[in-house]
């Protein structure tokens, strides 16, 4: 085992614990500035138990593919950790907080800076990329005003952790057919979720004009927006197909999509007392749905803008 590499990951999933901690137990029923950081104390022991589980899961895919170069952390790793973060945070509070406001009719929410921590996961790293969706949905979430969801801010860095996981494997093509495989089935479930519980309320709808979320049932159209994505990822992987780096990024990073949001969804059973279909239906759904949408759209976009400067700087 590579004892520095050991340490950087432990160091780095340390950092994103400690900032959490610091934010959740010190500054949770504070506004700083323009940052509102208040957390539900009722709950905040559970948040932060399911925090911990998700790094416990970031750290324990590291323990068993640990000989494998991605888990490489230097500097350059660390200034693209703050850049990708940065961003993230910036871009979710542009479009949560102040450029678009969710019609009503549509009931479907606008991320389109998924394909942040997606991007810097599959081009820097699972820890990149976890760091990034993680801290970045954080002080996002922050800078938005809406108060705080440290165990959604985990499942985004979940997204950009398994984005980052692509790298563990030499043969992409293949991993992306397993890949295709599990998001499609689970994409196919949660939907059938909907089909035998269509009343249940949207539990990430927010209406402005009353300033109260999920009162009332996911639309159909919002409800099969996973479907939606999920072929225009099926389009990316093999329009794409000579072009690996595209069609991997948009596979892992829907994988990432689906199981970063789900863990995210499914925390909420404990700690709001939701039941499995309130979860599903009302929070997975149409949060995963459109952020596929974006992810097959706008990854493909930054992966080749990537490739491009890296070809300019002679990389």
């Amino acid at each position: 085992m590579d004892t520095k590499r050991f340490t950087n990951v432990v160091i780095s999933l340390a950092v994103i614990l400690a900032i959490f901690a610091v934010i959740m137990f010190l500054l949770g029923t504070t506004t700083v500035g323009v940052f509102n950081f208040s957390v539900d104390q009722a709950t905040l022991v559970l948040r932060f138990v399911f925090v911990i589980i998700g790094l416990l899961i970031a750290f324990a895919v590291y323990w068993f593919t640990r000989d494998n170069a991605a888990w490489e952390i230097g500097t350059r790793q660390v200034v693209w950790m703050a850049i990708g973060a940065a961003l993230y945070a910036v871009f979710s509070w542009l479009f949560n907080g102040t450029v678009f406001v969710v019609p009503s009719l549509s009931q479907v929410s606008l991320r389109p800076a998924i394909a942040i921590p997606m991007f810097f996961g599959y081009a820097f790293g699972p820890v990149v990329g976890f760091f990034t969706g993680a801290v970045g949905n954080m002080f996002g979430d922050a800078l938005t005003g809406f108060g705080l969801s440290p165990q959604w801010s985990i499942g985004n860095g979940l997204v950009g952790f398994i984005a980052g996981m692509a790298l563990l494997f030499q043969d992409k093509k293949k991993s992306m057919d397993t890949v295709l495989w599990i998001g499609g089935v689970l994409a196919v479930l949660t939907v059938l979720l909907f089909v035998f519980n269509p009343k249940t309320p949207n539990g990430t709808y927010f209406d402005p004009a009353t300033g109260n979320f999920g009162e009332t049932p996911l639309t159909v159209f919002a409800a099969i927006t996973i479907l939606i994505g999920f072929v225009l990822v099926l389009i990316v992987r093999f329009g794409f197909g000579s072009n690996i780096d595209v069609a991997a990024a948009v596979t892992w990073g829907m994988l990432g999509n689906v199981i970063g949001i789900l863990f995210a969804a499914l925390s909420d059973i404990f700690i709001n007392g939701f039941s499995l279909v309130a979860a599903v239906v009302g929070e997975f759904l149409p949060a995963a749905g459109p952020n596929l949408i974006f992810a097959a759209i706008l990854v493909p976009l930054l992966v080749a803008a990537y490739a491009a400067v890296q070809r300019q700087s002679g990389r």
